[in-house]
This record gives C-alpha cells, structure tokens and sequence, in this order.
C-alpha cells in the first residue's frame, strides 16, 4: 500500500473527529469545538429544550396575572381569598406531579418523541382554555390540563436530549434545560410588565379604590368594577401572556418532526437497525465507521444490562406487578433505603427553603415589602428574573472545585440569613414599610441574596437522571448516589417528592402570606436550618467519586458488581460481532 493510500485510510472527518472527542477523554476546552463540527447535536438538543421554557413560563406568568385587576374583575374570588388562589395556583402542580408519573410508561412504551408531541398537544389545550376562560371552571381545567404536559415534559425532554447527544457534551447540552427554565422565568416576567398597562394599570380610573386601609387603598374587584367591567385595563394583559405561551409549543411540536427518535429507545423496543440508522444521523458518520460501532455497543450494553437484571430480580414479571416489584426493589435493603431517603429529602428541602413561593408569588412579596402599586412590584419581579438567572451560573463553575457538600452548606446558611432579615424588617414595620423606604429597599436586596444563595446550591433543574453532570446540586447529588439498577426508578420517586412538594408549597404559601404575614419567611428560614443539619450529618461529598466509592459510604457492592456485569455483557456482544464478521467472511471465500 502506498503512502498516499495509507493517509486516506487514517484520515479522519471533522464529524469523526467531533464523535472520538465525544468518546474520549478530551480536555473541557474541546467541548466548543466539538458543537461546531456537529451543530446538528446542539440544534436538537437546543431545540428540545423548549419543554423547560414552558415550564419557566407558566412559572413566571402566573406570579403576575394574579395582581392584575382585570384578572381580579374577571375572577373576583381568585385575587381575594388566598385559599382559592392557592389552589388556583398549585393545580397545575398536583396535574404535572401526575404527569410525570404518566410519563414515563408512555415514553418507554410510545418512544421519546411521540410522548413529547403527545405532551405539546395537551399543553396547547390547556394553554388555550385559561387564555380564553369566562368562569373559574374553564379556568381551572385549563390549568390541570397543561399541567398534565408540563410534568411530561419536564421529564421526557432531558431525557431525549441526554440520550441524543455526544457522551463528552452531554452535560453542557443538558444545562441548556435549566437554562430554559430560568429564560422562561424570566420572559414571562418582563412581557407581563409590558402587558399590564395595555389600556391602563387600573381597572377603571374614574372609581377610587375602596378596598385595603385608609392609609393604603387597595383595589376591591367586588366594588371598585363599573357596569361595564373594566374600561381602563383590558383583559388582554392578562389573557395575551397565557395565549403566547403556545407559540413555543408548537414550535417543539412541529420542529420534533425533523429529528429521529432515541437510539436507545429503540434498541430498547428490539429495533436494533433502526437505532443504527438514528444515531448515524444524529453523529452524521457513515454507518461502518469504528467509532459509531462502539457508541452503539455501549448503548446496547447498557439496555441489555438493565434488561438482564430485572429478568433475574424479577424473574418473568410484567406489566403493572413488575412496576410495583421494581420500586419495593428500592427500600427492601437499608443501603437503598439511604440512598432514596437521602434524595427525597434533598428534594424535599428544595421546595420548603421558599423559592418557588417566591417566584409564584413575588409581586405580593414585594408590595409587603413597601413597594406600592402594580408597576412597581412589577418591576422587582422582573429584576429578580434576571438575578434568577443569572445566579443559576456560579455553581456550573464550582461545582466540581468545592465538592457538593460545601456550596449545599454555604446556600443554606446564605439563605436563612436572608430571609430572617426580611422576616425581622416585615415584623417591625408592617404595613408601615411604606413611609420606611431604606427598610423596605433592605428587605428587597435581601430578597434577591437569598434567590442567588439558593441558585448555586439547592436551585430547582429538571436534568436527565441517569447522568452525573455539571449542574445545579439539587439533581445532581441525587443522581450521583443511586446506582444504574435502581437509578431511574429511584429518580421518579425524587422527582415526584419535588412536584408534591412544590404543590404543597404553591397552595399554602398565599395563607401564610396573608394570615402570618413575617412569620412565612421565619418558617421558610427553619426549613433552611434544617437543611444545613441534614447536609452536614447525612448527605455524602460525591465529587470526584465513582459510583464505586458510593458504595463504600452505603455499605454495599452494587457498583463493582454492576460494573463487572456491563463488562462481560460488552465482552459478548463484541464476541457476537466477530463472529458474525468470521460468517461474512468465510461466505466471501467460499463465492470466490
């Protein structure tokens, strides 16, 4: 063979190139290098990411609906008891937590894409009834329908984008989910501030306001509405937000059109060529090339651990019985037990340290904080979207530097300190926070220190559990310490406790806010304190430790026994593959 000939042979293409850095150790600074030479990766996986900014969205936007008086006009038992506002809000909580649990079955059943189209179609229903709702029923089914998509969503699409992409970016690519999130947050943050003046920030400018004290009018909807319902603030501020909220939705659902189907789903279903031909699409390499062989071999090995093992546990089990079998698998022994204890809580603390009640809601927070009027706690909730989001960025860098443990510690010191300092402010001043601005201004910078505390540490992000990526810790710690057997049963019970709890949290929050007043933010600041005893004397330090190491600290071996199970599954395959080859081969010869 001539030289020439030997340079073509071992040339190698930028996409072969991109897919050997994806499989090997690269250094991090590859990672944009690699985006580039397969922008298909990033377009898919970018692209995917749109479930999360529905889920930010509705987060968002309904925070600043409630305090809108043409809402209040529409439905005046919403924006007066905060019971019904509760429940109001939480509904599509307690609907996404059964969505997740829906999800699932139906993605492992129907594969990635079509529950995710499945979900947009659920979604856009919802979507459409609150935009449209006339009665407090139209409005409450619109809100459990699309709850039902967002917990569909939140679950399918990192697991879509974790198992479309390059193994080497597969963490960068799935931040993009929280991201998406806190974008979301966000976006919906500022176009309800631009919206709430379309025909006025008031209901009716000509009717003074009769609701609230005499030193701080507020508006009644039950007498502050004229015959004609609101003739200054039209109910298109309130009702447009709702409606823009399906312009994503379609887009992931038509765009999901052009992209194939998870490869390990359909390895998964037995759709071993069809899986061949998605991941030679997604890596755009040829169908023989070494390097997509082995990614495929890794893949299969993995579905057909995962496949083996449940056959030995539980035998010929299906259906529904093996569901059930699957999840008792998850506390019949005490290191399990640890293990899914150890998750729930940290998912548990999530919720009950207060930032969803904040970012649900934030205006009536800050208006308790002295800022009067609409448009200026508008305004604040708008500035704290972007401290939301920008402050999710410190732990992609120190996550892995300073260890999980640290940053959960520091977070939680950081975030009872806050909000006892806002607990004391609103305590001392009350309603008097209005002639005390220095106070008041006090009490919302610390509102904003908190939020940053709780984004590097305990922040909400709805990532692919069976990974170990650099993210946010409160996923991330979860799903470094179950091992592959149980990871992903495990991880839907962890995810449920978070939706539970986030429910819980969205319906008695407004009471709290109104009945208890400074006390919210001390019982918010206990949970804190809490979650500082518990990181300190239960949770396990998970950087730099293999899943391995994690069974030294729960005590048992399933790691290493997993481990060796992988090795000698790949070692089949691989002697299954030269054999087929030794077949071809001696077929060839024997035409000849």
């Amino acid at each position: 063979m001539t030289d020439t000939k030997v340079n073509e042979v071992n040339a190698v293409s930028p996409n072969e190139a991109a897919a050997q850095d994806g499989m090997d150790d690269a250094p991090v600074k590859s990672i944009r290098r690699l985006l580039l030479e397969n922008p298909y990766i990033f377009g898919v996986t970018a692209f995917s990411s749109l479930g999360g900014f529905l889920f930010g969205y509705d987060q968002g936007a309904i925070s600043e609906v409630l305090t809108m008086e043409s809402f209040g006009a529409r439905f005046p038992r919403i924006y007066l008891d905060s019971g019904f506002e509760g429940w109001f809000v939480s509904t599509l909580l307690l609907s996404a937590w059964f969505g997740s649990l829906l999800n699932g079955p139906a993605a492992d059943r129907w594969g990635r894409k079509f529950a995710m189209e499945i979900a947009v179609c659920i979604f856009t229903v919802g979507s459409t009834l609150q935009a449209a709702a006339m009665t407090i029923p139209m409005l409450f089914a619109g809100r459990a329908i699309a709850g039902l998509a967002v917990g569909m969503l939140t679950t399918i699409v990192p697991m879509y984008m974790a198992e479309v992409s390059l193994p080497r970016v597969r963490g960068t690519l799935i931040v993009l989910q929280q991201l998406s999130i806190t974008l979301g947050i966000l976006l919906s943050y500022w176009i309800e501030y631009g919206t709430h003046f379309i025909g006025g920030t008031r209901c009716d400018p000509s009717i003074p306001y009769s609701g609230g004290t005499a030193s701080d009018r507020t508006f009644d909807p039950r007498h502050d509405v004229g015959p004609d319902g609101c003739t200054g603030q039209s109910e298109v501020s309130w009702r447009l937000p709702f409606a823009l909220q399906i312009v994503p939705a379609l887009i992931l659902g038509i765009g999901m059109f052009m992209f194939p189907e998870s490869p390990r789903w359909m390895l998964m279903r037995g759709r071993d060529e069809d899986a061949m031909v998605a991941l030679s699409k997604l890596r755009r390499l040829d169908r023989e090339n070494g390097l997509l062989k082995q990614e495929y071999l890794d893949i299969k090995t993995e579905v057909l651990f995962e496949q083996t093992h449940i056959k030995e546990l539980h035998g010929n089990m299906s259906g529904v019985k093996l569901e059930v079998a699957q999840y008792v698998s998850l506390v019949n022994t005490w290191p399990n037990f640890r293990r899914l204890a150890i998750g729930c809580c940290i998912m548990f603390f999530q919720q009950f340290m207060g930032c969803n009640a904040i970012i649900y809601y934030a205006p009536t927070i800050f208006g308790q904080l002295g800022l009067s009027g609409n448009t200026s706690s508008l305004l604040a909730t708008g500035v704290y979207g972007i401290v939301n989001t920008l402050s999710t960025l410190p732990a992609l860098f120190l996550i892995d530097k300073v260890g999980r443990r640290v940053l959960l510690m520091c977070g939680s010191i950081g975030t009872c300190i806050s909000l006892v300092i806002v607990g004391a402010i609103i305590g001392k001043y009350g309603s008097d926070l209005v002639d005390h601005k220095t106070a008041g201004w006090v009490g919302i910078a610390f509102v904003y220190i908190y939020d940053i505390n709780f984004s590097y540490s305990f922040e909400l992000i709805l990532i692919e559990p069976f990974l170990r990526i650099i993210a946010p810790i409160g996923w991330v710690l979860p799903s470094e310490i179950f091992n592959l057997s149980i990871r992903s049963k495990a991880m839907s019970i962890t995810t449920s406790a978070t939706w539970m709890c986030n429910f819980i949290i969205g319906l008695v929050t407004p009471d709290m806010l109104s009945s208890i007043e400074w006390g919210t933010y001390i019982f918010f600041a206990a949970f804190c304190l809490l979650a500082l005893g518990f990181t300190v004397f239960f949770v396990p330090e998970t950087r730099g430790r293999s899943l391995e190491d994690m069974d030294v600290v729960f005590g048992d071996t399933a790691a290493v026994e997993e481990k060796a199970r992988m090795r000698a599954i790949e070692e089949e395959l691989r002697g299954k593959t030269e054999g087929m080859k030794g077949v071809e081969k001696m077929e060839v010869e024997r035409t000849v």
